[in-house]
């Protein structure tokens, strides 16, 4: 047993179990929320409104979806669903980010179609994609705020962002390649602690 956990690996205190109807319209409501930008979104209403996950499973379950095949929100959402009402709420979670903008694209592409040369769509554009970056961002210092300050965990960050921004490795080369070296590190860390103690 690690003698240090880390501050917010502990379960929240109470959390709510969701059926299939409650699961579509909670993730009805992110995609409504969050339409060009839903990572963000998802953070606010799942871990500080409705604490169905606490930080540190945000963060886990955000890590295996951008490892899993497909769109790394949709992964959650269907993990989030499963794990309240089991096949059944995975599917109706996947449901409720599906459908919504679905009929915002297609109603937004027969808009786009006759007035998307308009200088006033493309202005209201940019500014959409100013907002959803500064909501990334924001999610993003949110998430680290709330890991512990250790060696490991600034280098492995490090490394990602070097092989991100400066190699421009393809995500999924990145967390495949860090995965084991992060693990190596916390065990190294935890059989440290272990023998000090």
């Amino acid at each position: 047993m690690d003698p240090t956990p880390d501050t917010d690996s502990a379960a929240p205190a109470a959390q709510p179990s969701l059926g299939c109807a409650q699961l579509f319209w909670m993730f009805t409501h992110i995609t409504m929320l969050g339409f060009g930008g839903v990572l963000p979104w998802m953070y606010r209403v799942l871990v500080e409104r409705k604490r169905v996950l606490s930080p540190e499973e945000f963060r886990e379950l955000l890590a295996l979806g951008q490892v899993l095949p497909g769109p790394s929100i949709c992964n959650m959402a269907v993990m989030v669903g499963w794990r309240h009402a089991g096949v059944a709420g995975g599917a109706c979670a996947l449901a409720g980010m599906m459908l919504g903008p679905m009929v915002l694209v297609i109603l937004l592409g027969l808009g786009y179609e006759s007035h998307g040369r308009a200088p006033l769509l493309a202005s209201v554009l940019a500014g959409m994609s100013a907002a959803a970056a500064g909501l990334i961002v924001v999610m993003a210092l949110r998430m680290a705020a709330g890991l512990p300050r250790r060696g490991r965990n600034l280098l492995v960050a490090g490394l990602a962002l070097l092989g991100i921004t400066v190699l421009h490795l393809p995500l999924w080369m990145v967390l495949a390649g860090l995965a084991p070296v992060g693990m190596v590190l916390l065990r190294r860390e935890r059989s440290r602690v272990g023998g000090a103690s």
